[in-house]
């Protein structure tokens, strides 16, 4: 190889090696923007919910529980459990995040128009996202569900109904009780709207939580640039009597 051989490779080598690292960027930055970008699920609503079956289910006294075989967790038309979050990523901008788990069990018990007693507990290890790998980032990392897996909610205060619910009818109440995410209890008030549907009671919900009222510090990554300090819980629970 003669010498203006080499001094024209030598020239050329910074241009490729220039075209190679635009081409990995270029490939990364959609890398980044297929795992991390989607559309969010609605949020929770009665309008989305289950239906439940047809029938009426005669008296509304005693305890219901969460029935996990009613809907489908593909159309979130069943009980699930979840989160909301506003994120800022690398190469893609703002996104909403929602995680849901599907893995609920719980009860709540009728005493004349009165609901005295509510308990719920969501298994976060099994929150599902739109992404795997956002999914991965929660067992180490914010709610660290390797170490917390799971999240309760307990009724603290009996919630008085106007009367006993009537098949159709939407009712909008205020439950308080104590959530335990993360590790930590905090006395909550969270804003719920149920309905009796024949034999199903569906009950929606969400809940502002400041990230830092439950320990929790936001994931960190080269790809995520910024999350909110705070985020929404989000439920919808079918009860059925039993």
């Amino acid at each position: 190889m003669t010498s203006s051989q080499k001094a024209g490779g030598r020239s050329r080598l910074p241009i490729v090696i220039g075209i190679a690292v635009a081409a990995a960027l270029a490939l990364g930055a959609a890398g980044i923007a297929y795992m991390f970008s989607g559309t969010a699920p609605a949020g929770v609503s009665l309008s989305t919910s289950s239906p439940g079956a047809q029938g009426g289910t005669g008296s509304l006294e005693g305890p219901w529980k969460v029935d996990s075989s009613i809907g489908s967790f593909s159309d979130f038309s069943s009980s699930f459990v979840g989160y909301r979050v506003q994120e800022n990523l690398a190469q893609v901008g703002s996104t909403t995040a929602v995680g849901r788990t599907p893995k609920v069990s719980g009860s709540l018990t009728f005493a004349g128009n009165t609901i005295s007693a509510v308990k719920i507990t969501a298994d976060l290890t099994a929150l599902q996202s739109d992404k795997s790998m956002r999914d991965g980032q929660l067992h180490g990392q914010a709610l660290q569900t390797d170490q917390f897996p799971t999240a309760t909610f307990e009724l603290t205060t009996p919630i008085q109904l106007p009367s006993a619910p009537t098949d159709g009818q939407t009712i909008s109440v205020t439950a308080q009780g104590n959530l335990t995410l993360h590790g930590v209890t905090k006395d909550v008030s969270i804003p719920l709207d149920a309905k009796l549907s024949g034999n199903t009671v569906t009950v929606v919900g969400k809940l502002k939580i400041q990230f830092a009222d439950y320990s929790i510090t936001p994931p960190q990554s080269m790809m995520v640039v910024s999350v909110d300090n705070f985020g929404e819980m989000e439920l919808q629970l079918l009860f059925t009597k039993g």
